[in-house]
């Protein structure tokens, strides 16, 4: 059995190959090719915590298993600890024998980012140059990264209710490549930090929406990360009158799960008939991206775990063919 660490993890994979994978990984998803049943989650309330329980089997060529074990804990990094610790567990699927753990934080930072690399490469103007986020936490960098690996952004507006906390993630990679390749800056409002971007996304616990819908310009790119529970919100629900493509990362698991759907739906804000459909489709060239520079677009992920498995699969792969990580046995 190997353990890959999350330093191993960023010497063998890129972003721009986990953005790849991750658009692979939706496709076999929304092809039925792959075995996902909708997360577990188990609320740690004395702790103001939550587990999740993350499996999934892709079939096919790809043929992988794994289980991703995510905690989300909010008053961690007052202790110093990580607010979203996790592993990805690997299972041979010829003989159910795990052959490896890795490290589930820098994969799910890696895999987050991704899926929203993916589909900004998908759906957002070719020509974007402003790019925004909404949150300065640790899913911050990668989703960041993701942005500028598939757009030549020249400025990224970051806004965090504590502005420090935008501040100091500046302060942590704006020497650093890729983020010394554009202009981070720390904004004050909401509505500073929307005016005329062009890909904007939010990575929150927000219980309600993060910026107003008036307030984007014709022609905008939106991630919503952050909302994966029902009492979780990020979007403005006027904001679907103005989307004139809306599509998820799984439609069973984002009903399911996210308030940024379940709020307006209950409310009669938004239809099921507005939904486009899955990210994956876009893949499969069974739905169509964005037709013209004037369309507004969302993208509305929760994670699924087969994101989880193709990209653990690869980084697996990887790990042996560059010789590291260390071997032990149970």
């Amino acid at each position: 059995m190997l353990l890959i660490s999350g330093d191993m993890i960023r010497k063998v994979y890129t972003m721009k190959e986990a953005i790849e994978a991750t658009k692979k990984a939706f496709m076999l998803f929304s092809e039925g090719l792959t075995d996902v049943p909708l997360r577990t989650h188990l609320a740690v309330e004395e702790h103001n915590g939550r587990v999740l329980f993350m499996p999934a089997y892709v079939k096919g060529d790809f043929d992988a298993v794994g289980m991703k074990v995510v905690s989300v804990y909010f008053d961690n990094p007052s202790k110093g600890l990580p607010a979203i610790p996790s592993m990805v567990v690997l299972v041979d699927s010829s003989t159910g024998i795990p052959k490896a753990i890795l490290n589930g934080t820098v994969l799910t930072q890696m895999r987050t980012g991704a899926a929203s690399g993916a589909a900004t490469d998908l759906l957002a103007r070719k020509d974007a140059k402003i790019g925004a986020i909404f949150g300065a936490g640790g899913q911050a960098p990668s989703q960041i990264e993701a942005m500028i690996t598939v757009r030549p952004l020249e400025e990224v507006r970051i806004y965090d209710p504590n502005k420090s906390r935008a501040l100091d993630l500046i302060d942590r990679i704006a020497s650093t490549f890729p983020f010394n390749q554009v202009r981070l800056v720390a904004t004050a409002s909401p509505e500073e930090t929307v005016k005329d971007a062009d890909v904007i996304t939010t990575v929150t616990t927000a219980r309600g929406p993060v910026f107003s819908a008036k307030d984007i310009k014709k022609g905008v790119h939106i991630n919503a990360v952050g909302s994966y529970t029902p009492d979780m919100q990020e979007l403005d629900p006027a904001i679907f009158s103005k989307c004139d493509k809306l599509f998820l990362d799984s439609k069973d698991a984002v009903l399911e799960e996210s308030g940024d759907l379940i709020k307006p739906l209950n409310e009669g804000l938004l239809s099921e008939t507005q939904i486009s459909g899955e990210i994956g489709e876009i893949v499969a060239g069974k739905k169509q991206a964005r037709e013209s520079e004037e369309e507004t677009t969302i993208f509305k992920t929760v994670g699924i775990a087969v994101q989880d498995v193709v990209v653990g699969e690869e980084i697996y792969q990887k790990a042996i063919q560059a010789g590291i990580g260390t071997s032990f046995e149970l």
